[in-house]
C-alpha cells in the first residue's frame, strides 16, 4: 500500500490536472463527496445533529464547502465558519463557496479574534465538527489566530472529522506543528500520507479512511512514491512454503555471536527465536565460561565455546575460531548481550569487515560500530541494522528527539548513505532499504515495551535470512510477524505484562496463519 509525502501528492494533483486534463474542480468535488459518504457512515443519525465546518481559505476549505453542500442536500443542519473574508477565497474553493448562498447554507465570516469571540457561544452548540482549516502542505508551526481556533475545537470535546489531514499535522513526519486537531476520523484523498501512520500522527488522525479521487495509475507510477505500509498481503507473498522433502540441512544454518556475563538471556532468546522462525540449524558462539549456562537454556541450539577475555567477554582472541565457524553458514547475527569492551569492539569490527555473509547487527553490535561506522560503506555483503532510537542516536551523533521527529528520513538517509537495510524499532517500526524505499509496520503495541523484545526480533529476521530470504523479505516478514504475535498476546492475555519469550513462542502460530490462509 502506497504512502505519500505532501510533495508527492501535490505532484500527482498537478499532473492529473495538467497532463491528464481532469480539472481541479472535479478533484475537489470527488474529495468532498467521498469524505461526506465516510462522515455519514461513521456518524449515524446526522439528521438530528448540528454540524459545524471550520474552513480555511485554501483548497482544504474548498473540500469543506463541497461537504457542506452534500450534507445540506441530505437534510443535515450545517454551518460553515470561514476563517477569512469571503473575498479572499480564490479558485476552485471560491467557486464551491459561492454555491452555498443559493442553497441557504449559513457561512459565517470569522477572519479574526474579534469575530471569533462574537460567535464562540454559538459554536459550542455544534454536535460534530468538520476540520477543513489546513491541508497537507503545512510545514511551519501554527501560530496566532489559527492556533487559538484549533485549541478551542479540541477543548470543547466534540467529535471532529478531519478533511485530508488533521489541521496542524505535518503530513510527512507525523509531528504536530505547534498544535494539531485531535480527530475522531480522518478522510484522506488518494493515498494515506506518511504522517497519518507514524506516531504521534496516528493518534491525532484517529480512524483513517481513504477516498479515491480519480488519480490515474500512470501518474502514480510517474511520481513513484517511495513509502509503503506493510500489509498482510506483502507478508503472505514473502513467506515461503516448504517442500515435503525439506530437511534441516536445506532450511539454513545461522551463526550467532552474542552474550557476556550477566547477558546470557539475550543470546538465548536470539537463538531460539531464529529456530521459531524456521531456521534449520543455529550455532551460538559464546564466551566459553558461559557455555554451561547456555547449554541448558537452548536445548535445540548448538553452542560453540569461544576463547574469552577476563570477565567473560569475547575479544579478538576468538576471531580465528569465529571465522572457522562461519564456513557453511548462511547468515551471521552479532551483538545481543555482547558488551562494549575495547577488545569486543575490535572483534566486532573485524567480523563485519571479513565475514562475507549477510549480517544482522543489533544491540552491542551497533554500539561497537559507533566510531567506525564508515566501514559499512565498502562492504560487498548484505547488512541489516536493527537499532532502537537510542542506538540510532549514537550511530549518527544526533539526539533521540531528532530521530523521533523524522523517523522516516533518518532511517532512509542512513540506509542510502551506507548501503544497508535499517530496521528503526519503536511504535510503527520503520524499515528502510538502500534504494530509498521505506516501509512502515502497523503491527505491535505498547505491551512490547519490555526487555528482550529486540533480541527476539533479531533472531526472527536472522532466521529468515538463513533460510534464503532476501533482506527485504526477511525484514518485512520478521517485523510484521513480531508485532502481530504481540498483538495476539495483548488480545488474549493482557494489555501489557507478556514476555519476550512468549512473543517468541507465538511466532510459529503467526507463520501458520499466513502460510495456510
Amino acid at each position: 500500500m502506497y504512502l505519500v509525502t505532501a510533495g508527492e501528492m501535490q505532484e500527482m494533483d498537478r499532473q492529473t490536472i495538467e497532463s491528464y486534463g481532469l480539472p481541479g474542480r472535479v478533484l475537489m468535488e470527488n474529495a468532498g463527496l467521498g469524505a461526506t459518504r465516510i462522515l455519514l457512515k461513521k456518524f449515524k443519525a446526522l439528521i438530528n445533529k448540528k454540524v459545524g465546518i471550520v474552513a480555511g481559505r485554501g483548497n482544504n476549505g474548498g473540500d469543506g464547502f463541497v461537504m457542506a453542500r452534500y450534507l445540506s442536500q441530505k437534510g443535515v443542519s450545517v454551518t460553515v465558519y470561514l476563517l477569512a473574508e469571503k473575498s479572499v477565497v480564490k479558485g476552485d474553493a471560491a467557486e464551491n463557496l459561492n454555491i452555498l448562498a443559493p442553497l441557504n447554507i449559513p457561512v459565517i465570516e470569522m477572519p479574526d479574534q474579534k469575530s471569533f469571540s462574537k460567535h464562540k457561544t454559538s459554536m459550542l452548540h455544534q454536535d460534530i465538527w468538520i476540520d477543513a482549516i489546513l491541508g497537507t502542505g503545512l510545514k511551519s508551526d501554527v501560530k496566532g489566530y489559527f492556533r487559538k481556533i484549533i485549541e478551542f475545537i479540541n477543548s470543547i470535546e466534540k467529535p471532529v472529522f478531519a478533511v485530508d489531514i488533521p489541521s496542524g499535522l505535518n503530513a510527512d513526519t507525523g509531528r504536530p506543528c505547534g498544535t494539531c486537531i485531535q480527530a475522531h476520523t480522518t478522510a484522506t484523498f488518494a493515498f494515506a500520507k506518511t504522517g497519518h501512520l507514524i506516531f504521534p500522527g496516528a493518534t491525532y488522525t484517529g480512524n483513517l479512511e481513504i477516498v479515491d479521487i480519480g488519480i490515474p495509475n500512470y501518474i502514480i507510477e510517474n511520481v513513484g512514491p517511495r513509502q509503503f505500509l506493510l500489509t498482510s498481503e506483502l507478508v503472505r507473498d514473502a513467506l515461503q512454503k516448504r517442500s515435503p522433502e525439506a530437511h534441516k540441512g536445506n532450511a539454513g544454518h545461522l551463526l550467532i555471536i552474542a552474550g557476556s556475563t550477566g547477558k546470557t538471556g539475550a543470546a538465548a532468546m536470539t537463538a531460539i527465536s531464529a529456530m521459531r522462525s524456521g531456521a534449520g540449524l543455529v550455532t551460538l558462539g559464546i564466551p566459553k565460561s558461559l557455555n554451561p549456562v547456555l547449554e541448558s537454556q537452548v536445548l535445540e541450539v548448538m553452542t560453540s565455546p569461544l576463547p574469552e577475555a577476563e570477565g567473560g567477554i569475547l575479544d579478538e582472541s576468538s576471531f580465528n575460531e569465529i571465522m572457522d565457524l562461519i564456513a557453511g553458514k548462511k547468515c551471521l547475527a552479532v551483538g545481543p548481550g555482547l558488551g562494549t569492551a575495547s577488545g569486543t569492539k575490535n572483534l566486532v569490527i573485524r567480523i563485519i569487515q571479513e565475514c562475507g555473509l549477510p549480517i544482522i547487527i543489533d544491540a552491542d553490535g551497533l554500539n561497537n560500530l559507533i566510531d567506525n561506522i564508515n566501514i559499512l560503506k565498502n562492504l560487498k555483503h548484505q547488512i541489516i541494522l536493527t537499532p532502537h532510537p537510542g542506538e540510532m542516536s549514537r550511530l549518527i551523533g544526533r539526539p533521540v528527539s531528532f530521530i523521533q521527529n523524522d523517523r522516516i528520513n533518518c532511517a532512509r538517509n542512513f540506509a542510502k548513505k551506507f548501503k544497508v537495510h535499517v530496521v528503526l524499532k519503536g511504535a510503527r517500526t520503520v524499515i528502510a532499504h538502500p534504494d530509498g524505499k521505506v516501509f512502515i509496520n502497523p503491527t505491535g503495541n505498547p505491551g512490547m515495551a519490555s526487555g528482550g523484545m529486540g533480541d527476539v526480533l533479531t533472531g526472527i529476521i536472522a532466521g529468515f535470512v538463513a533460510q534464503g530470504y532476501s533482506p527485504e523479505s526477511a525484514t518485512h516478514a520478521g517485523v510484521y510477524l513480531h508485532g502481530a504475535a504481540a498483538d495476539t498476546l495483548q488480545k488474549n492475555m493482557s494489555p501489557f505484562g507478556f514476555l519476550a519469550t512468549e512473543v517468541m513462542s507465538a511466532i510459529p502460530g503467526q507463520i501458520q496463519h499466513f502460510i495456510n490462509d
